[in-house]
């Protein structure tokens, strides 16, 4: 087995499966950081290390109504076929007088003939204010997007929401372009296809899925994390005497507007053990075909403790080590006399081994 890295510059081509991608986001980035950090120099920084992971507040209004406990089960399919995922991640570096130093990562990996390849683009640095948040959030929404008018339905974020939601951004970017170059695969996204807040617009998350479809793939969503419950259990501790690898739906979900389910929700128990994991797939793919993409993805790749490695891999290749956030800060005071500080906890101070800090889950 092979991994391999593809060397990535600033040029219009990226090495993804096929050439012609349209870069505008990614160079976006690179330009407003670098603006960004600009207006940083010669500042204090608050040593501050925070990861962001997206919240599960959309699944609090989706109530679950019944569960089909007749599982569905599954068969390898061995048959070559291309496995494709998607993942992003952020850290707050620090904190200035002004605001915040962020740094966002993307990641794409993909299988094919028993080797695994992947892309990285980032880290991407961000100096965030209260001043230029708006300016920077609305010029990557007009690169992603690229139309003048659909980024200013939105109210820019808070501060706190700012590395989240340019992760975002970026993660959406990357799904277009799998949609758009893999042809007859499978496309693996963290999270679900749950749309219809600010991050996760419905007509952008359709017109994804939309253009995989067009190429024969077909959208698999594995959640590390739900708040779905029956019974009062969450719908992944429903253990049912059957072996694995299977299936089983969970219907009737009736989610308040505007929030909109683009995909049918399952549980995933793949492998042995108690690991399970909620699973949508693209809600358009005909009834007949919802089943055999995952007996592709069992046929196609690795699994440990019922989750797909190349979705694991996105997420390995996206996070940022602890060597990287000390490299990043020795970047910063070195290319823009940014001052580091560990100003005191206090927490801490006042509470000593009772006192919790400031960091957030």
């Amino acid at each position: 087995m092979l991994i391999e890295q593809l060397t990535i510059t600033t040029t219009p081509k990226y090495n993804f499966p096929q050439p012609t991608i349209d870069a505008s986001l990614p160079q976006r980035l690179i330009e407003l950081s670098i603006h960004s950090l600009k207006h940083v120099q010669n500042q204090s920084s608050q040593l501050n290390q925070q990861i962001f992971q997206q919240d599960n507040n959309l699944e609090e209004q989706i109530p679950t109504t019944r569960i089909e406990l007749q599982p569905i089960s599954l068969k390898p399919r061995p048959e070559e076929t291309v496995v494709a995922a998607v993942d992003t991640s952020s850290i707050k570096i620090g904190e200035t007088s002004k605001g915040i130093v962020i740094a966002v990562r993307g990641a794409s990996v993909w299988k094919q003939k028993r080797n695994y390849r992947y892309l990285r683009l980032g880290p991407f640095i961000f100096h965030i204010t209260e001043e230029n948040k708006k300016e920077v959030y609305n010029a990557l929404q007009r690169a992603y997007f690229n139309s003048p008018h659909e980024h200013n339905r939105q109210s820019s974020p808070s501060l706190f929401q700012m590395p989240m939601r340019i992760a975002s951004l970026l993660e959406r970017w990357l799904q277009v372009m799998l949609s758009r170059t893999v042809t007859n695969g499978l496309i693996l996204f963290d999270g679900s296809l749950t749309s219809g807040i600010a991050g996760t617009p419905t007509q952008r998350m359709k017109e994804i899925l939309d253009n995989a479809r067009k190429k024969g793939n077909v959208v698999l969503a594995f959640s590390k994390m739900t708040s779905l419950r029956f019974n009062g259990y969450l719908v992944t501790d429903v253990l049912l005497g059957y072996k694995p690898p299977y299936l089983f739906e969970i219907a009737g979900l009736k989610p308040k507007p505007p929030i909109v389910l683009l995909g049918d929700v399952y549980v995933a128990r793949l492998t042995k053990g108690n690991y399970a994991f909620r699973l949508d797939i693209d809600k358009e793919v005909s009834l007949d075909r919802k089943i055999e993409p995952v007996e592709k993805l069992l046929g196609n790749d690795l699994f440990s403790q019922s989750y797909p490695e190349t979705l694991r891999l996105a997420h390995i290749f996206c996070t940022f080590t602890a060597n990287e956030v000390i490299a990043i800060q020795h970047f910063i005071a070195h290319k823009y006399n940014l001052k580091i500080i560990n100003r005191p906890d206090m927490h801490r101070l006042l509470f000593g081994p009772f006192g919790k800090g400031e960091s957030r889950s």
